[in-house]
């Protein structure tokens, strides 16, 4: 089929080994760790190795980073008005990843409304408590 095609290939292969451009690779020499593709379905490790060699992640891996992300931006910030932005963004995303992974509830990653609630409500307590 692409006999004319492999032959070109195996030529610059063997051109390239004449030149010494395999003299110096990384791992030279060391026997290659297996990759533990275990809890990937048997049918989807082709099409996983492929994406992981181009760099390119699942939606739900990219999601899942930009939720670690936008949490680390939200621990730093002060402002209260900005971090009710960053909060609704964080729960957005939230939303989303639970949505597209389909997992069951238990499972799902709780929305981040706990925080602000204790805030705001130990924020009114100090007010009554000034007032009285």
């Amino acid at each position: 089929m692409f006999f004319g095609f492999e032959r070109i290939v195996e030529e610059r292969i063997l051109a390239a080994q004449r030149n010494g451009e395999f003299d110096n690779l990384e791992g030279a020499g060391k026997p290659l760790q297996p990759e533990d593709m275990s809890r990937v379905p048997h049918e989807l490790r082709m099409a996983y190795k492929i994406l992981k060699n181009a760099d390119c992640l699942p939606p739900e891996v990219e999601l899942q980073k930009e939720i670690i992300t936008t949490e680390k931006m939200l621990s730093g910030l002060k402002d209260t008005q900005e971090r009710f932005k960053v909060l609704k963004k964080l729960n957005f995303l939230i939303i989303k990843f639970n949505t597209m992974t389909n997992r069951s509830i238990p499972f799902e990653i709780p929305q981040k409304y706990e925080e602000t609630l204790v805030e705001r409500m130990s924020s009114g307590r100090e007010a009554e408590k000034q007032e009285k």
